[in-house]
């Protein structure tokens, strides 16, 4: 077993993440084998897998997020979707894949529960399938966003109307209920090619040439933690498995957040001090 997960690292040249991916199905299969008395024991328990190199989280400068704002206002159909991502921290398939029906403006709310993903032609084609984790999730933005949304509404509206019978979303304001939030001129979904080349084209203007639509939500994540958020809470926002990992993931955010909590309360025993003298 140990070799064979060797060899697909060594020889295959498979990435680590991949090689996981392969070892979990493959002992999910041999865990079955162990229940039913086929085998013993999991020869996949004690196989070591590789390591995978962790990736740097590149947020946007707060002076970058600026900027952007004022450059995303001249994408019609895209500036939406960009900047919900940016102010709630949702996944790329999650933003794409957002209904009419998750979004509450009377609670000023966001139900996070779908993603559409893309697959083959005989997959199905672009399908809605369960987050990430497969739980779901309820956000309370910013009032920008929610107002975001409202002003998504009137423009999707008003596309349906420019456009008539070309129009390909929803038909009925029932049907709008179960359709996505953020679609072309002619009410089809966005489709991840283009909203990659869009948001390329809009960090080229920016100077974040590296830059990729996933940073949007690591500058969400990065903007709520030096904030003053509580890490338990941008957890579930993100839809992370545990606080641990959110913290792991951003731990250059928790240093500085340390130093905050430092200075507070030296801030706090100052004060003490001044009040017994």
């Amino acid at each position: 077993m140990q070799t064979f997960i060797n060899n697909l690292t060594r020889k295959d040249g498979l990435a680590p993440k991949t090689v996981k991916n392969i070892h979990g199905v493959l002992s999910a299969i041999l865990d079955t084998a162990v229940e039913i008395e086929y085998i013993r024991s999991n020869p996949c328990n004690k196989a070591k897998l590789p390591r995978a190199p962790k990736s740097q989280v590149k947020p946007l400068t707060d002076e970058q997020v600026k900027e952007f704002l004022k450059i995303v206002d001249g994408d019609e159909y895209y500036a939406p979707l960009f900047k919900v991502i940016l102010f709630c921290g949702l996944r790329e398939s999650e933003a794409i894949g957002l209904i009419w029906d998750c979004v509450d403006f009377q609670s000023g709310t966001i139900t996070i529960c779908k993603q559409l993903q893309k697959r083959s032609k005989k997959g199905g084609g672009f399908v809605f399938d369960s987050t990430k984790n497969d739980k779901t999730r309820i956000i309370k933005p910013a009032p920008f966003v929610m107002e975001v949304l409202h002003q998504q509404s009137i423009q999707q509206l008003s596309a349906r109307m420019k456009t008539l019978d070309q129009w390909q979303g929803w038909t009925t304001e029932k049907e709008r209920k179960t359709s996505v939030v953020f679609t072309n001129e002619y009410g089809l979904h966005l489709n991840p090619g283009t909203v990659y080349s869009h948001f390329r084209t809009l960090a080229v203007q920016l100077g974040a040439d590296s830059a990729c639509v996933h940073d949007l939500r690591h500058t969400y994540a990065t903007l709520s933690l030096q904030n003053g958020d509580d890490v338990k809470t941008v957890q579930q926002n993100l839809g992370h498995a545990t606080a641990a990992f959110t913290l792991d993931r951003y731990g250059h955010v928790s240093e500085r957040m340390k130093e905050d909590s430092t200075n507070r309360m030296e801030t706090y025993i100052n004060q003490i001090s001044s009040k017994q003298a």
